[in-house]
């Protein structure tokens, strides 16, 4: 069974580890631990922010919100380092949060922990608020917990990357190799278009609450198909990567890696307006 469910996920963890950082790009402070999560603490658990030269126009604020970045399926916790390294970057106080046994289980009890892990940082960070910059099915995790768990209280901005809102028919690809529904993965099962779990979420306001709601999406992920499945309506702003730079090349683990991708999240992290840098390394 063990076998069975790891086959729909191999591919993307295998390529989550070949992308992580054989070290922090920054002196991590004292980790919160929390039960079924790593998390990856910043300098920011004393305030202090970092030096790093960077554009003056983004750089953010000494006060702005600490920023969780929250993991897809099979996403370790150090695929997201280099993204976490950029924000550290900017000054930000950033902390990772990885799905409890790597988002195969129920999405509702992924986002039960994610509750627990936000307040945890608050209380860390003293924040009124914190961000949310999500990955893949890590976005639908922070939707379920902003809308169903009182998340919206605490959230001032959520950014997805490639998360299947509105499922993906990648989703049921593993029917095709005789390996049943999903393989019995239950989030995939629940990222399924049409499944019970999307039907519930999507229900009424799309962007309940004072959240501001950013989506990030690529024409070359090959994990949400179809991409227009990673939009919000109801007032949220969508980012069609190739939009404003139509040859720009971003995968589904890309838009963690991108710095065109990057320039889109800190901008959203600043209530800019949204001018990707289709030239950003």
């Amino acid at each position: 069974m063990l076998l069975r469910k790891a086959v729909p996920v191999l591919a993307l963890t295998i390529a989550a580890v070949l992308a992580a950082p054989a070290t922090a790009a920054a002196a991590p402070a004292p980790a919160i631990t929390t039960t079924n999560t790593t998390t990856t603490g910043a300098d920011g658990a004393t305030g202090r922010t970092s030096t790093a030269t960077v554009d003056s126009g983004l750089r953010a604020l000494a006060d702005a919100n600490p920023v969780i970045v929250v993991g897809g399926l099979s996403g370790f916790a150090a695929v997201y380092g280099p993204l976490a390294a950029r924000l550290r970057a900017d000054g930000y106080r950033v902390w990772v949060y990885e799905l409890p046994n790597l988002g195969l289980g129920d999405i509702a009890a992924s986002a039960s922990g994610l509750r627990g892990f936000v307040g945890q940082v608050r209380s860390a960070a003293g924040g009124a608020k914190v961000d949310l910059v999500a990955h893949s099915e890590g976005g639908l995790v922070s939707r379920y917990y902003i809308k169903n768990l009182g998340g919206g209280d605490a959230v001032g901005r959520y950014i997805s990357l490639g998360t299947p809102q509105y499922g993906t028919y990648v989703a049921n690809i593993v029917a095709f190799l005789g390996l049943g529904s999903c393989a019995g993965v239950v989030a995939c099962q629940q990222m399924t278009i049409g499944s019970s779990f999307l039907t519930a979420l999507n229900a009424g306001d799309d962007t309940p609450g004072p959240v501001r709601w950013t989506t990030v999406r690529t024409w070359q992920d090959e994990l949400v198909r179809p991409v227009d499945n990673a939009t919000l309506a109801d007032g949220a702003t969508n980012v069609l990567i190739q939009s404003s730079c139509p040859l720009r090349v971003v995968g589904h683990l890309g838009l963690v890696l991108d710095g065109t991708t990057y320039t889109v999240i800190r901008q959203a992290l600043r209530d800019a307006a949204i001018r990707p840098d289709c030239l950003a390394l």
